[in-house]
């Protein structure tokens, strides 16, 4: 009874050796020569710290402790608290090179230490973007070197303590591997930053020429785009702010906040939200309110919920934006197509951020990068939309002026019928106001003349024979001059009208008239006083006698 005691105890023993002897290694790397970088995600085995206070002679008492990493090609834990220790164990062959670099290609991790055994006892490496300085190599990643013996197996610790996303992407490169692949890697941050440095001072240009806010909006969206990507990809604690930790650390949800408020201004602005969309327009100024605040605001908040409220905020707008998109699209606002599809393309990249963030969705290369190059195609879009937008407006403009043009063509023309209307109305009353006014005159005319004139024989009466001897004698006084009157009366006349009738004696009173104005110069006057009575008056000189002017 007492044998098989101890023989269990003893088995129980060995196997907790055996278990601890296994958690300190852990799964085993081999590195030979040609081995070029290695993916250490399926080999690495984690340890929860939720305190933080663990160190690593507590984390190698704990070793049996450690679970396997799971799968995938990167640790993604999302937003937690505390710290995680990684372990791994590497084995170099005797052909393999001793110096090695272990890529962290994570670069947002607040602090990041690495414990490598050495000759001299545990040697500690920090990197981290609250501790930028600290890098023990340069790189826009978390990059620590590795100095291996090649034949002997060493066990790898890792500490990484973060209030953002828990994301470890780890691989081993040799030296001139990393060197190569970093080539081609800044080929690409450097066609995507050289872009959105184009398309800002583009667009700069193009307020400054047209100051059309949209486009500085537009200016805004980049730049906050560019100053999240700079910290998301470590260039900015690398090469722009490396002795501004606080501002290395923020910089990342900042620049996405401030990219956020900038686009929802821009969308309400670009759409005319509030016009084709009103309801939806009063969630997209909820929205951003949000990104205000945020951008605002935000460093006042813990870490976490800055970050957490970015990802959450972006993912909801980019899923407004698109519902808009379809729907000033259907409406037919001016480049409401462009628009829709940048941010469809972006709506991609957001979401797998932020499911990235929140841990919805693994780490893996499209998982990371997905974002920069949604953004990349949606800045280079959305400045198409404004070019779409322009020549749109440019052409509404030039068909409202084609417009106006005819409109005023037709008004001319118009104006010109009426006006020459106008002037036929006008002279035809002219003209008939002239004709009437020459019947007027003609009718004032006869009328004066049978007023001052004989109706029978047509010569002056007593009234005109006053008015013309009075003409006249003012002109002989003024002219030193004489004037002659003659008074005929027709003897008989009486008889030759009672013999003959009246006609008779008309026709002799005509006749008298008749000679007397046929003796008479111009300037004389001839008048009938009334029955057979007749004047003549006419003009003479001083010396002349009055016979002179006389009729024979």
């Amino acid at each position: 009874m007492h044998s098989a005691a101890r023989l269990l105890v003893t088995l129980a023993i060995g196997l907790t050796l055996a278990a601890a002897a296994w958690g300190a290694t852990g799964r085993i790397s081999t590195l030979s020569a040609t081995t070029q970088t290695l993916n250490l995600r399926h080999v690495v085995d984690i340890l929860d710290d939720p305190s933080g206070t663990l160190d690593i002679a507590a984390v190698r008492d704990r070793a049996f402790a450690m679970v396997p990493a799971g799968q995938g090609e990167a640790i993604n834990l999302g937003y937690r608290k505390g710290a995680l220790w990684l372990r791994f164990a590497l084995a170099p062959e005797r052909a393999a090179p001793a110096d090695w670099l272990l890529e962290v290609a994570y670069p947002s991790l607040d602090r990041v230490d690495l414990y490598l055994p050495g000759p001299g006892g545990m040697q500690v490496l920090g990197a981290g973007d609250l501790q930028p300085r600290v890098r023990s190599y340069p790189h826009h990643h978390l990059v620590f070197p590795v100095r291996l013996t090649p034949g002997t197996e060493q066990v790898v610790y890792l500490r990484v303590e973060t209030t953002g996303n828990m994301t470890v992407p780890l691989t081993l490169w040799q030296v001139d591997a990393l060197a190569r692949e970093d080539r081609r890697v800044y080929v690409r941050h450097a066609l995507y930053f050289g872009a959105l440095l184009a398309l800002l001072l583009y667009n700069l240009l193009l307020y400054l020429s047209v100051r059309d806010p949209l486009y500085l909006l537009y200016v805004g969206m980049v730049a906050g785009m560019g100053i999240g990507q700079l910290s998301l990809n470590g260039f900015g604690n690398l090469w722009l702010w490396p002795d501004s930790a606080p501002w290395g650390h923020w910089a990342l949800p900042w620049g996405f906040a401030f990219c956020g408020l900038a686009g929802a201004m821009f969308t309400r602005r670009f759409l005319d939200t509030a016009h084709y969309a009103p309801r939806l327009d009063r969630a997209i100024l909820a929205t951003l309110a949000s990104f205000a605040l945020l951008a605002s605001a935000g460093p006042l908040l813990p870490y976490t919920w800055f970050a957490i409220g970015v990802s959450l905020t972006g993912l909801i707008f980019s899923i407004l934006a698109v519902i808009v998109g379809v729907k000033t699209f259907l409406a037919g606002s001016p480049g409401a197509r462009y628009f829709l599809l940048a941010w469809t393309i972006l709506l991609v990249g957001v979401g797998s951020m932020a499911a990235r963030n929140l841990g919805w969705l693994p780490s893996n290369w499209l998982t990371l990068n997905l974002m920069q190059i949604g953004s990349a195609l949606e800045m280079l879009l959305l400045s198409f939309a404004l070019a779409d937008r322009i020549n749109i407006l440019q052409r509404d403009k030039t068909l409202a002026q084609s417009d106006a043009m005819q409109a005023k063509e037709q008004l001319v023309a118009t104006l010109r019928r009426s006006e020459t209307e106008l002037e036929d109305r006008v002279r035809q009353r002219t003209e008939a106001l002239t004709q009437a006014c020459e019947k007027l005159r003609e009718s004032e005319e006869r009328m004066r003349t049978l007023a001052t004139h004989d109706p029978l024989t047509g010569l002056a009466n007593r009234q005109l024979l006053d008015e013309e001897m009075d003409h006249a004698l003012a002109r002989a006084q003024r002219a030193g001059t004489r004037l002659g009157v003659a008074f005929i009366d027709l003897d008989g006349f009486k008889a030759v009208n009672d013999r003959h009738g009246h006609e008779v004696g008309d026709q002799v009173l005509i006749s008298v008239a008749e000679r007397l104005c046929c003796q008479v110069r111009a300037g004389d006057i001839v008048a009938r006083l009334g029955g057979d009575e007749f004047v003549w008056s006419w003009k003479t000189s001083v010396r002349a006698p009055i016979s002179s002017g006389a009729p024979s």
